[in-house]
């Protein structure tokens, strides 16, 4: 029986022990989990004259979630497009989209291979966070296994997150992008966190 424990313990420490992450690693800021607040820091791969990020919602008050500076003498009034990025839901502020307009043309940015080719070149952090969101990586504040990055030349370097099952089970990934073309390279760093419990209700809520 003792072996048995000695034995368990030891598979679980090599288990948890590959999901470790470099000490030149700096922890994501905690408030740039949410996704609303990092959409102010994209630099916009071409030249607009005003932009906005938009939830799905018929309130076009409620619905602008970040809105570039726009000028005095434009309106946009555009009807909310059937589909849009990080679809949550079905219904209302259920996804996201972009509004743009270009040489007085409105453009739709509305999934999200459109949104990375409207972050084009990936110029800071939160580009690089929102890029890896658009392939399903998310920020776990929790762990530094789900939350660290590196900033370099050409490549932005992330630990970030992905979780599944019931009970819940988050795993942990090495990220590389290239800072030029916005391509990701992704590797799993291991499972570093597992829930005793199956919580239907906290997993809805969370998504």
């Amino acid at each position: 029986m003792k072996l048995m424990v000695i034995a368990s313990l030891i598979l679980s420490h090599l288990f948890f022990a590959q999901t470790a992450v470099p000490d030149d690693y700096r922890k994501i800021p905690d408030i740039l989990d949410t996704t609303e607040y990092l959409y102010p820091f994209i630099v916009p791969d071409k030249d607009y004259g005003y932009w906005r990020v938009l939830t799905n919602d018929t309130d076009l008050e409620k619905a602008v979630i970040y809105e570039s500076q726009m000028p005095d003498f434009m309106t946009v009034n555009e009807p909310i497009p059937e589909r849009g990025f990080f679809q949550q839901c079905i219904g209302n502020r259920c996804f996201s989209y972009i509004l743009a307009c270009k040489k007085e043309r409105s453009v739709y940015f509305s999934s999200e291979q459109q949104l990375r080719e409207f972050i084009g070149t990936v110029d800071n952090l939160p580009e690089a966070l929102l890029l890896a969101q658009t392939y399903g990586f998310s920020v776990d504040t929790s762990n530094k296994a789900g939350s660290s990055y590196k900033i370099e030349d050409r490549h932005i370097n992330l630990y970030l997150s992905k979780s599944k099952g019931c009970p819940e089970i988050r795993e942990s990934y090495f990220i590389k992008i290239n800072r030029k073309n916005g391509k990701l390279e992704s590797k799993n760093n291991g499972v570093y966190f597992k829930s005793e419990n199956c919580n239907t209700s906290s997993q809805t809520d969370s998504k």
